[in-house]
């Protein structure tokens, strides 16, 4: 689960940037450990078939312009792909969500280009809301409507949705099932494990070859665990 990539040195204090750099050696690292980096679609179908043995999902939350001019060249040398979680009624917007630096997001002609690079795009909501205790209008509008958008800019379907700053409840992931997903993820949860609160490890702007091994293994602990 990444965020931002960039080689920006303005403040960070939500901790979402990742350099280019670390990024194009985590994916080495992924490389030599034989595993190849893909769309959560991707490794969902590939679970579905028995087959996702040697993939692993990679995802970018909030729909940054950045990971066009920096994340998608680096995807591309090491021959992967991953997903990229749109705000879908924010395109062409910034952060708002957050106090402190404003980062620009993909507009609908960047989000067409994404998709045209091979990389996946899902919804992030409409307006990054966190949708945990929202009452059914609410949830419909964010979960639904953001599908709409998404798929109006594409002409094509969108089958993943990621849940807002990873909060979500049992009303939140009905919706996205009755929104028409295929699936859904959350951040850092491990249970109930289904398809619609699929698990992620966040990677932290410092993470090093040693925290993405340790977090890969915790990762492949937990969703073992009975």
């Amino acid at each position: 689960m990444y965020h931002s990539i960039s080689p920006s040195r303005q403040p960070d204090p939500h901790r979402v940037r990742v350099s280019p750099e670390r990024l194009d050696r985590h994916l080495r690292l992924l490389r030599q450990l034989g595993l190849r980096g893909v769309p959560l679609a991707e490794l969902v179908a590939a679970q579905d078939g028995a087959a996702a043995t040697g993939l692993v999902g990679l995802t970018f939350d909030d729909g940054y312009a950045d990971f066009l001019r920096y994340a998608a060249p680096v995807l591309d040398r090491h021959g992967m792909t991953g997903t990229l979680y749109v705000v879908a009624g924010r395109l062409g917007g910034h952060n708002a969500w957050d106090t402190g630096p404003r980062l620009d997001l993909v507009d609908a002609d960047q989000v067409r280009a994404v998709a045209a690079a091979g990389h996946e795009v899902g919804s992030h909501g409409l307006t990054h809301m966190r949708l945990a205790g929202a009452d059914p209008g609410v949830l419909r509008h964010e979960v639904a409507d953001s599908k709409h958008v998404l798929e109006e800019v594409l002409q094509r379907e969108v089958s993943g949705f990621c849940y807002p700053w990873g909060a979500f409840d049992a009303a939140a992931a009905e919706a996205a099932r009755a929104a028409g997903y295929d699936h859904a993820c959350v951040t850092g949860d491990y249970s109930p494990r289904n398809r619609f609160t699929i698990p992620r490890s966040y990677v932290a702007p410092g993470d090093t070859a040693v925290h993405l091994v340790a977090k890969l293994v915790r990762h492949h602990v937990r969703i073992r665990r009975p």
